[in-house]
C-alpha cells in the first residue's frame, strides 16, 4: 500500500523483491588491520575491473554498519557468549527481505575483543551468525567514531557549524584520515565475502560514506545501495566541511542512495549541483543523477518500526505488571511523555521551558498535568553532553521546587538507563507525547508511542477500556524531525519557539476524544503499513532495478584517492585513436568534416570565445584540401561567425544551430526552413526579461531566428529553478506559435520549429549525392545536446544511400558521457590535436602531388 505522505520513487508496484540465493562458504579467516591509512593510501591496491570472473552464480545481501547486531557478554570461565540484538534496525530488515535469503553482517562490536581471541571469534560469528567483525584498534576507533563522527560529521549534518572548538570542534585532519582508514578496514572485510558480480551490498549511515569508493574501485560493478539515517544539511551549511567534495563523490559510487524526507535528498542534490555541478532529473517518478554514464538513483522512504517485536513486548507480563504500577502512581493525573537521547539537538531543555511556561499560564492544571522525561544516554561524549545533563537537571529542579507540592512533582526526570518493556509501559499510560527535538534523523519514538496505544485486550482491562471504546493518542512533534511530515495528524511545533510549544500541549490536553481517536486511526494505519519491513523491501526492489544494467554496460575506474569513479558507457563507445582516423582519412578521397564550436574548438565556458589563430590555421589547412568538404555548425549568429572565420573562404559556416547556411565565403546565406513570421519574438522577449530581471547573473542572447535565455552566472539552484518554469511558461504563451522551446545546458531556447543541427548534416549529405559525390570519410564532433541530433543523422546515414559503402564514419563527442556518437575524445586540446594531424596529412600530401607534377614536369621538357 503506497504512503499517502511518500510515493515509491522507483514503482513498488511492478515487480517481486529481489531473491538473494543461499550459497554455504567458509570464508578466510579475518586479518586485523591497524594503523592509519590517508585517502591516497588505496592507491595501489589492485582493482578488479569489469570482467573480473564471478565465483558464485547465486545473489546474497551484504549489510554494512557501524555496529554489528549482536551484544557480546564475556564467560567468567573465560570467552564470549554472542546473541543477536533485536533492538537493532540492522537484524530488524531482515524480515523485509525473506526468510530463504542468506545475509552476511560486517561491522564491528561494541565490546574490545583482545588480539589473541580475534581470530577465533571471528570465526565463531561467521560461522553462527553470518557476521564479519571488524576489529578497530581502540585509538583509531576513537579517532573515527568519537573524533570525526561524533565531533564533526554528526553535529555539521545536524546544523551545528564549527564556529569555536567548544561547538563541535575545527576540522582536524588527522581525525578524516583516522575516518578514511576505518572505512577502507570495512571495505577489506567486504572483499572476504562478496561475490562481486552476484551480490547486493546495503551500507548505513554516515559512518560509512566513503566505503563506496573503495568497494566500487574494487569492483566496477559492483551492486551498492547506501542509506544515511541522519539529516542532510543545506548547501549552505555543508559547502563549509573541508572534504565535501570527496563525501559527495564517494555517495555517488552507490547505486541507490536512500534519504528519509525529501529535504534530505533535496539537499543533497542541491550539494552536487552546486559543488560537482551534477544536475539530477526526474523521469517516471523516480529522480537520478547522470554521474560518468552511470545513473544514480535517489530514494525517499522513512524508515518504520518492528511492529511484532513491539507487539511481543506489549504482551509480556514485566510490561502488564509495568503498566498497573505507572497507572496507580499517575492516578488522576494527565501524563505528558518525552523520550529523548540526553544530547544537545533533542531539545529537552526548551520542552521543559514549555512546561514550566504551561503550569504558569493555567494555575488550573497544577496537581492534574505531569511531565514524565526519559533521558536515554547520549551516544557521544564531551563537553556538551555535560552541559545539557546539568541544565536539564536545574531546570526540572527549578519547575519542582515551584509549581511540586507534597506527593506532585510536575516533571519527573528518569536520567538512567530503562529496559525497553518499561518504556512501552510509559507510552501506554501517557496521554500525549512530545517529540521536540530542534534537529533530528528519522526518530521513531512517535511511531512507538502510536503501536503501545493501540495496546491489546490485557492493557485495556488495566486502563479500564472497553472493547468497544476506540483508542486514543496525541503528539506533539517537532517540524524539524524526519518523522514529522509522514504523521499528518500530529501538533506540529517550531521547538525554538517556548510559546508555541507549551500552547500545543495545551490544545494537547483540550482536544475532544473524538478528534484524539480519528487521529490516533490515521496515525496507526500509517505507522502499521510502513513497518521496517516494508521499508527494506521497498529500497531492495529499488536497489534490484537500478542495478539491472549493470552487466551491459562496460566499465573502467578513473581518477586518484577518493577522487575515484567509474566510466559505464555502451560496449561500443570507445576513444577515438588518432593515428587510426588519420590513416582512414589518408585513404579516402571525398570526405565531409562537421565541427562543432563552442566546447569543441574552444574550451568550456571560456570567458573569451574568439577562436586562437592555432583554431583557424587548422581549419584553413583542412579547407585548402580539395578532398574535403568542411563545415562549423554553431548556433552563434552568422555575423560573428563570419568575422571570425574571414580568412577560411572555403569553409562552409551553418549559423544559429542551421537556421543560416553558407557553403563558402563567396557564396549567399541561404535558410534551411522558409520562416517568414517572427512575430512570436514580441510574446517571447518580455517574458524572458522579466526573468533575466528576476535572476541575477542572468543574460539574453537575440538572435535572427532564435531567442535564448542564459544561466550559466546565476546560483545553480535558483538558475535551475526559473528555467523549469520559464520553459513552461514559454510553452504555455507560445502555445499556438510554429517554434519550439527547448532547454539545454544554462539555457533556454526559443527558436522555430524544424531547426536543429542535423538538418545541416542531411542538407550536405543529400546534396553531396545529388552532385554525384558519395562522401567516404565523415567526421562529426560536438560535446552537447544540441549535437546529438548532427551524431544520429551521421550514424542513419552509413546504412543509406548517401554515403559510399566503403565510408569511414567517425562520430566523436567531447568527453565520456552517453551519447549517440560512438567515439570520444577527452577535451578541446585532444579535439585540436587530432584535428592538427588531419592537417598535416592533408599538406603532407599536397606537398607530395606538387613534388610529383614538378617531376613530370621537368621530365617532359627534358
Amino acid at each position: 500500500m503506497a504512503s499517502r505522505s511518500y510515493s515509491n520513487l522507483l514503482d513498488l508496484a511492478s515487480g517481486q523483491t529481489p531473491t538473494f540465493g543461499r550459497e554455504k562458504r567458509r570464508f578466510s579467516r579475518v586479518a586485523t588491520v591497524a594503523g592509519v591509512l590517508s585517502a591516497l593510501d588505496d592507491e595501489n591496491t589492485s582493482s578488479v575491473g569489469s570482467d573480473a570472473p564471478s565465483s558464485l552464480s547465486q545473489e546474497r545481501l551484504i549489510i554494512v554498519g557501524n555496529q554489528l547486531p549482536l551484544r557480546a557478554h564475556r564467560r567468567d570461565s573465560g570467552g564470549w557468549n554472542f546473541s543477536w540484538d533485536e533492538d537493532s534496525l540492522l537484524f530488524q530488515l531482515k524480515d523485509g527481505v525473506g526468510e530463504d535469503v542468506e545475509i552476511i553482517y560486517v561491522g564491528c562490536i561494541k565490546e574490545e575483543i583482545d588480539l589473541e581471541e580475534q581470530d577465533d571469534v571471528a570465526q565463531t560469528l561467521l560461522e553462527t551468525f553470518k557476521c564479519v567483525p571488524a576489529f578497530i584498534p581502540c585509538e583509531l576507533f576513537s579517532k573515527y567514531y568519537h573524533g570525526f563522527c561524533k565531533q564533526q560529521l554528526w553535529p555539521l549534518f545536524h546544523y551545528m557549524l564549527p564556529l569555536s572548538p567548544e561547538l563541535g570542534g575545527r576540522f582536524d585532519r588527522s581525525l578524516w584520515q583516522a575516518y578514511v582508514s576505518v572505512n577502507k578496514i570495512f571495505a577489506d572485510k567486504v572483499m572476504e565475502v562478496i561475490s562481486p558480480e552476484d551480490d547486493f551490498v546495503w551500507v548505513h549511515d554516515y559512518h560509512l560514506m566513503v566505503l563506496p569508493t573503495f568497494l566500487r574501485k574494487r569492483f566496477n560493478r559492483v551492486k551498492l545501495g547506501f542509506f544515511l539515517h541522519s539529516p542532510f544539511p543545506s548547501s549552505e551549511i555543508y559547502r563549509t566541511l573541508p572534504i565535501r567534495d570527496d563525501l559527495l563523490r564517494a555517495l555517488l559510487n552507490s547505486d541507490l542512495i536512500g534519504f528519509h524526507t525529501f529535504d534530505y535528498a533535496r539537499h543533497f542534490l542541491s550539494c552536487c549541483s552546486r559543488m560537482l555541478g551534477i544536475s539530477y532529473q526526474s523521469k517516471r517518478g523516480y529522480i537520478g543523477l547522470e554521474y560518468y554514464g552511470r545513473t544514480v538513483t535517489i530514494k525517499i522512504l522513512p524508515v518504520g518500526i518492528h511492529i511484532n517485536q513491539l507487539q511481543s513486548v506489549l504482551d509480556l507480563p514485566e510490561t502488564v505488571s509495568r503498566v498497573s504500577q505507572l497507572q496507580d502512581r499517575f492516578k488522576g493525573q494527565t501524563v505528558l511523555l518525552g523520550v529523548d537521547d540526553m544530547d544537545i539537538f533533542k531539545g529537552i531543555s526548551l520542552k521543559l521551558l514549555a512546561m514550566e511556561q504551561l503550569l504558569s499560564q493555567h494555575p488550573e492544571k497544577h496537581g492534574k498535568v505531569v511531565l514524565v522525561q526519559i533521558a536515554n544516554p547520549a551516544r557521544g561524549r564531551g563537553k556538551d553532553v555535560k552541559d545539557v545533563r546539568s541544565e536539564t537537571h536545574a531546570t526540572v529542579k527549578r519547575i519542582n521546587e515551584t509549581f511540586g507540592s507534597e506527593g506532585y512533582d510536575p516533571v519527573v526526570l528518569i536520567d538512567s538507563p530503562l529496559k525497553f518493556y518499561e518504556r512501552i509501559a510509559y507510552y501506554v499510560i501517557a496521554e500525549c507525547c512530545l517529540v521536540t527535538a530542534v534537529r533530528d534523523g528519522m526518530n521513531l519514538i512517535p511511531y512507538e508511542y502510536i503501536i503501545s496505544r493501540q495496546g491489546n485486550n490485557k492493557l485495556d482491562e488495566i486502563l479500564g477500556l472497553h472493547l468497544s471504546d476506540q483508542k486514543m493518542s496525541m503528539l506533539v512533534v517537532s517540524e524539524f524531525i524526519g518523522c514529522s511530515p509522514s504523521l499528518s495528524g500530529a501538533i506540529r511545533v517550531n521547538p525554538w519557539n517556548v510559546d508555541a510549544v507549551a500552547e500545543a500541549m495545551d490544545s494537547a490536553l483540550m482536544i475532544s476524544k473524538i478528534e484524539k481517536q480519528l487521529r490516533h486511526e490515521k496515525h496507526y494505519k500509517y505507522v502499521s503499513t510502513h513497518d521496517v519491513a516494508y521499508w527494506a523491501r521497498s529500497f531492495l526492489q529499488d536497489l534490484d532495478r537500478a542495478c539491472r544494467d549493470h552487466m551491459r554496460r562496460r566499465c573502467w575506474g578513473i581518477g586518484f584517492g577518493l577522487g575515484f569513479r567509474v566510466i559505464a558507457l555502451d560496449p561500443n563507445f570507445r576513444k577515438l585513436s588518432i593515428e587510426h582516423i588519420v590513416s582512414a582519412y589518408k585513404r579516402t578521397k571525398s570526405r565531409v568534416i562537421l565541427l562543432d564550436y563552442d566546447g569543441t574548438m574552444i574550451l568550456p565556458n571560456s570567458i573569451s570565445t574568439i577562436p586562437s589563430p592555432e583554431t583557424v590555421a587548422i581549419l584553413k589547412s583542412l579547407c585548402r584540401d580539395e578532398k574535403n568538404v568542411v563545415f562549423l555548425v554553431s548556433g552563434k549568429d552568422r555575423e560573428t561567425l563570419s568575422q571570425w572565420f574571414s580568412s577560411c573562404h572555403k569553409l562552409g559556416i551553418a549559423a544559429e544551430h542551421g537556421y543560416f547556411v553558407r557553403s563558402r565565403q563567396d557564396a549567399e546565406w541561404e535558410t534551411c526552413l522558409s520562416v517568414t513570421d517572427f512575430d512570436w519574438k514580441q510574446t517571447a522577449e518580455p517574458v524572458m526579461k522579466l526573468y533575466m530581471e528576476t535572476t541575477d547573473g542572468s543574460t539574453i542572447e537575440t538572435k535572427e531566428s532564435a531567442i535564448v535565455w542564459n544561466y550559466q552566472f546565476a546560483d545553480p539552484d535558483f538558475g535551475s529553478c526559473q528555467a523549469k518554469e520559464l520553459l513552461d511558461h514559454l510553452e504555455s504563451v507560445l502555445a499556438n506559435e510554429p517554434v519550439s522551446v527547448k532547454s539545454g545546458q544554462h539555457i533556454v531556447e526559443v527558436k522555430p520549429q524544424g531547426v536543429n543541427k542535423g538538418i545541416v548534416a542531411e542538407r550536405l549529405l543529400s546534396g553531396m549525392r545529388e552532385g554525384g559525390a558519395l562522401p567516404d570519410f565523415v567526421l562529426c564532433i560536438g560535446d552537447d545536446r544540441s549535437d546529438e541530433e548532427m551524431f544520429e543523422v551521421i550514424m542513419s546515414a552509413v546504412e543509406g544511400p548517401s554515403l559510399s559503402p566503403v565510408a569511414e564514419v567517425f562520430a566523436c563527442t567531447v568527453g565520456q558521457k552517453p551519447s549517440n556518437a560512438k567515439y570520444y575524445l577527452e577535451d578541446t586540446t585532444e579535439i585540436l590535436r587530432m584535428l592538427q594531424g588531419l592537417a598535416n596529412a592533408s599538406e603532407l600530401a599536397a606537398a607530395s602531388t606538387a613534388n610529383k607534377q614538378a617531376s613530370q614536369t621537368i621530365s617532359g621538357s627534358g
